[in-house]
């Protein structure tokens, strides 16, 4: 079930348009439009759930299937040298919308030819050429 109010789920409906990467049965994954590095992507399931909580394991399940694929097309495509998995859970732990979602951060050395900031633009057709 999707909630009208819920941004994540207006992108799911594709009510308000993202760069998706990425997508399956159970889960999309779209690039950060707020980024902290080259390639972040949101991963989130297609049913709304409110944090991390309140998910089922199996949409829990499937979001870590999806980030797998996600970090091999990262791997492929960017080349990082490492990645950070988070997810907060409400307001007081950072979380900004409350629509559980993953994020997948890959990191780069400063010798790392992508470790110079690139718009999401950029960033979004190397992810998808």
């Amino acid at each position: 079930m999707l909630k009208k109010d819920c941004l994540f789920c207006q992108i799911i409906s594709r009510t308000i348009p993202s760069k998706i990467v990425y997508e399956d049965d159970d889960t999309l994954a779209f690039l950060d439009i707020n980024p902290t590095e080259n390639g972040h992507i949101l991963i989130i399931p297609k049913v709304h759930f409110d944090n991390f909580s309140s998910t089922p394991l199996n949409y829990l399940n499937a979001t870590v299937r999806a980030s797998l694929a996600v970090v091999a097309l990262l791997k492929k495509k960017l080349n990082p040298d490492g990645f950070n998995y988070l997810s907060n859970e409400n307001e007081i732990a950072g979380q900004v919308i409350n629509h559980f979602h993953l994020h997948i951060i890959p990191r780069f050395s400063k010798d790392n030819k992508m470790s110079k900031k690139l718009d999401v633009e950029e960033v979004y057709k190397i992810l998808t050429k």
